[in-house]
């Protein structure tokens, strides 16, 4: 009986994890720095240290590049910690989404990404599918909490996303104003009390049911 050995693929067959991870890397500063119309696929190779064979094994073009890359980044999930109450959850999600729209490389590709997404649609819809996937994902876990807590009752879930993630995208992301993190205590309790007033009325307690009957 004769024992086969197989052969590990060699050549094109094996994409090395560092490779697509430097490859990334490159991509992100790319769209920083010069954005996405004047980004290029030799440019990204140079600062990734690699050719552009090795980008083109991975991507069949600049655009799909950009696609999965972008639709991956902002697909990313948010470690929230349960901290027992709507606005203490509001506090945190607020400082983390603040912290990270703040940074060098979010806050310089996002407002060009959104531009680009007016012009070119595939860009337009994979961003808005993304980061909608995972606001309302968002959403739904905050408000979820609140709801087994007894904070609120039913709530339009995209109305509850749009009244999250609204005010903290519109001040970092369009009107690009700093947040400091010595306001977030007064918008969460701001965005706390519209998910109240655009909620069903809680039940009453029950001895309060009898009195009225």
């Amino acid at each position: 009986m004769t024992t086969e050995k197989r052969r590990a693929p060699a050549g094109a067959a094996v994409l090395r994890a560092d490779i697509t991870s430097a490859i990334r890397d490159a991509v992100m500063h790319e769209l920083a720095v010069v954005g996405y119309a004047r980004m290029s696929i030799e440019a990204v190779a140079r600062r990734a240290g690699v050719s552009k064979a090795a980008v083109y094994r991975r991507w069949s073009s600049k655009l799909d590049l950009v696609l999965e890359i972008v639709a991956s980044v902002a697909g990313q999930r948010l470690l929230l910690p349960d901290t027992g109450s709507l606005i203490g959850d509001l506090e945190v999600t607020y400082l983390i989404m603040s912290r990270a729209l703040r940074h060098p490389l979010a806050s310089q590709i996002l407002p060009d990404l959104l531009a680009e997404a007016a012009r070119n649609p595939q860009i337009g819809q994979t961003l808005q599918l993304a980061l909608r996937n995972h606001q309302q994902a968002l959403g739904e876990r905050l408000v979820g909490r609140a709801v087994a807590r007894g904070e609120l009752s039913a709530v339009d879930p995209v109305a509850a996303t749009d009244l999250i993630v609204g005010p903290i995208y519109w001040r970092l992301a369009v009107a690009r104003v700093p947040l400091a993190d010595a306001e977030v205590p007064r918008l969460a309790a701001a965005v706390a009390g519209a998910l109240r007033a655009s909620a069903e009325p809680l039940p009453a307690p029950a001895e309060e049911r009898l009195v009225a009957q």
